[in-house]
């Protein structure tokens, strides 16, 4: 990896900016690119780097956009053999350039995404334990032991362990910003009273059916390392799209998590058939009132003779 590309990951990350790093890891003769090239794929097409043409970046482009979706990384295959369809097996897929102008190229797409926030509230052994049992989990955890708590959108999740001292404040804006689990450590007796505080504030029921009370899941935990277990499964259930489901305790699902970023629009070369991303800078030609996208200048040429030919010949 170079040292501007290498520069431009730190940026990223600290930025909290998902993206792609793509690495050829095999490339056949003849073809301008060499295994360990590097490239960085952002969430709105943009390439940065290079690991291929203009035609292997179409490819690159609609796949780098799946993993950034998906969260899961692929090995891209890139082949100019005789036509043949996509194929796809677990964790690579095989697709066909017809306009390569070399040997085949493999390239690792490994998607970083921001780490997930966790808003943990309060000054008490439960809020400690789950700071120290979560860091184990990939997140990111910022503890506020004092005053309210102010979720954003995006946050995975907000644990409200602060035994009374500004609940329902964190609570509300927690629900406001839609942070898909917002969990209240509180015995049933003092859940139900906060609950019923928030209901005198017009919160409407279903929102109110978001926040888990007692907080975590039933497992019998006493200590508060086991009762942040319980609170942490949740979070990870949330997390990873499977809301963990308590026998007997009836759950409104949390709605997804903010979106990290839209991914644009897939279209079709007429010409060659090859899937390309619908991106400014993807090349295209204004046709019947649409806008038709193309792999390359070639097929977009191409393209205007046919139809210019068409035309001329009515």
């Amino acid at each position: 990896m170079s040292g501007d590309i290498s520069l431009r990951t730190r940026e990223l990350t600290a930025e909290g900016t998902p993206f792609v790093t793509a690495t050829v890891v095999r490339a056949q003769r003849p073809t301008s690119v060499q295994a360990g090239n590097v490239a960085l794929v952002l969430g709105d097409g943009t390439i940065e780097g290079f690991v291929g043409g203009v035609c292997a970046e179409q490819s690159l482009r609609v796949y780098a956009l799946q993993a950034i979706e998906t969260g899961e990384p692929l090995l891209l295959r890139i082949v100019p053999e005789a036509p043949v369809e996509v194929s796809s097996e677990e964790g690579a897929v095989t697709v066909q350039n017809t306009c390569l102008s070399g040997g085949a190229i493999e390239i690792f797409l490994n998607p970083v995404l921001p780490t997930p926030r966790v808003l943990v509230v309060g000054a008490t052994p439960i809020a400690a334990a789950v700071m120290s049992l979560g860091a184990e989990l990939g997140l990111d955890l910022v503890r506020v032991e004092e005053g309210a708590a102010d979720p954003s959108p995006g946050d995975l999740a907000v644990v409200v362990a602060a035994h009374g001292r500004d609940e329902l404040h964190t609570l509300r804006r927690g629900l406001e910003t839609g942070v898909p689990y917002i969990g209240l450590v509180a015995s049933p007796k003092r859940g139900a009273g906060v609950i019923d505080e928030l209901r005198a504030d017009g919160v409407p029921e279903d929102q109110l059916a978001r926040i888990d009370v007692p907080a975590g899941i039933d497992i019998g935990a006493g200590t508060p390392a086991e009762i942040a277990l319980s609170i942490l499964v949740e979070i990870v259930a949330v997390r990873r799209g499977k809301r963990a489901a308590e026998p007997g305790r009836a759950r409104v699902p949390a709605p997804p998590a903010a979106p990290r970023s839209d991914p644009p629009p897939i279209a079709v070369d007429p010409v060659c058939g090859m899937t390309v991303a619908a991106v400014p800078g993807t090349p295209s030609v204004q046709h019947d009132g649409a806008t038709v996208y193309f792999c390359c200048e070639g097929c977009a040429t191409t393209f205007r003779a046919r139809h210019e030919l068409a035309i001329a010949s009515e």
